[in-house]
Order: C-alpha cells, then structure tokens, then sequence
C-alpha cells in the first residue's frame, strides 16, 4: 500500500474510532480506504486530490 493509502486508511479508521466512542458496536463496523483506487475524480492536480480525500459511510438494518 502507498503512504496515500496508508493516509487515507488512517482517515477511515479515525472516523470509526469515533463512532465507537459514541456507542456504536465495533463488530458493526469497518473502515478501508478506496480513494486511491475507486478514485471521485481522476487528474493530478489539488482539485482532484481533494474530492478523493473522503470517507463514505454505509448505513444498513442491523
């Protein structure tokens, strides 16, 4: 994995840190990071870089 990917693993895995804090079961969730391979928008400029530097979150019925 790049360090993009090592960074935007480390985002995802704040962000279920997180929601665990707030009760939320930890076998409820899962964090990876895609953005460097299911890229938003593709180009090597800031605009694109920002727009891929993101987390999705899933909702689905228990």
């Amino acid at each position: 994995m790049s360090q993009i990917g090592n960074y935007q693993l480390a985002r995802a895995i704040s962000v279920v840190d997180f929601l665990i804090k707030t009760g939320i079961p930890p076998n409820r969730l899962a964090a990876t990071g895609r953005g460097e391979f299911m890229p938003l928008e593709t180009g090597d400029n800031e605009i694109a870089y920002k727009k891929n530097r993101r987390i999705e979150i899933k909702l689905t019925e228990s």
